[in-house]
C-alpha cells in the first residue's frame, strides 16, 4: 500500500536491488547471503582491531576497544576479517556444518555465538 492508502501498482515498486534511502542498510538484514559463517575465538584474540578495520559490513562488534562478537544479521561472509586477522582466532566455517551442529547440540562455541548475537561465551 501507498502512503495515501492505494495499493501500488507496478510502476510504484523500485526495480529490484535498489536502495531508495541513504543510511537504510540496517533495515536489510544480508548475513542470510552466506556460506561461510566466522567463528570468533575470543581466547585468542588480540583485539588489534585489524578486523574492525578491513570488515566491509561493519559487522565486527566492539565495545569499549574491544572486539566483543560478529553481527551476524549483517555478515556476509566474505572472510576478509578471517584472512587479516594476525592472530587467527576468526575461522571461516562452512554454514551448513554449524547448523548441522547446533541442532545435534555440538559445536558449543559457535552456538553460543549465533544465539548470543555474536558474542562468544556469552559475555
Amino acid at each position: 500500500m501507498s502512503a495515501n492508502g492505494k495499493q501500488k501498482g507496478w510502476k510504484d515498486v523500485p526495480i529490484g536491488g535498489l536502495i531508495l534511502e541513504a543510511g537504510s542498510s540496517d533495515k536489510y538484514e544480508t548475513g542470510d547471503w552466506r556460506t561461510y559463517r566466522p567463528v570468533w575465538d575470543q581466547e585468542k584474540c588480540r583485539h588489534c582491531m585489524i578486523c574492525w578495520i578491513y570488515c566491509p559490513d561493519s559487522s565486527i562488534l566492539v565495545r569499549e576497544g574491544k572486539v566483543v562478537g560478529i553481527d551476524y544479521k549483517h555478515c556476509k561472509g566474505c572472510g576478509i576479517c578471517a584472512h587479516e586477522c594476525p592472530a587467527k582466532c576468526i575461522d571461516m566455517r562452512l554454514e551448513t556444518e554449524l547448523e548441522a551442529g547446533e541442532a545435534e547440540g555440538a559445536g558449543a562455541g559457535a552456538r553460543c555465538c549465533a544465539k548470543s548475537g555474536g558474542e562468544a561465551g556469552g559475555k
